[in-house]
């Protein structure tokens, strides 16, 4: 299953690093990152593949809820499909 990632907050040192720390002990692969700061802020849309994941995806919600809280942005999960549907209207 694929995911998109959604991480939007004021930017500082770490946040990249955490996010892709956090994807690699959990063994979610990135596919790809848009990522871009702008007057301060800091946004990044992340795909990510869960094929091999040691976690399922409210597993790993929760993770990237925590890590959010701890880093000072707001971090989303959701799977590719549902994504997707949201964003078809």
């Amino acid at each position: 299953m694929r995911i998109v990632l959604t991480i939007v907050g004021k930017d500082k040192v770490g946040i990249t690093a955490g996010v892709s720390r956090a994807l690699a002990e959990n063994n979610v692969n990135i596919l790809n990152i848009d990522q871009n700061i702008v007057s301060g802020f800091f946004n990044m849309v992340l795909i990510g593949d869960m094929e091999n994941a040691k976690v399922d995806l409210a597993t790993l919600k929760k993770v990237f809820e925590d890590l959010g809280r701890q880093l000072g942005v707001e971090i989303r999960v959701q799977s590719e499909a549902i994504f997707t549907a949201m964003h078809d209207i």
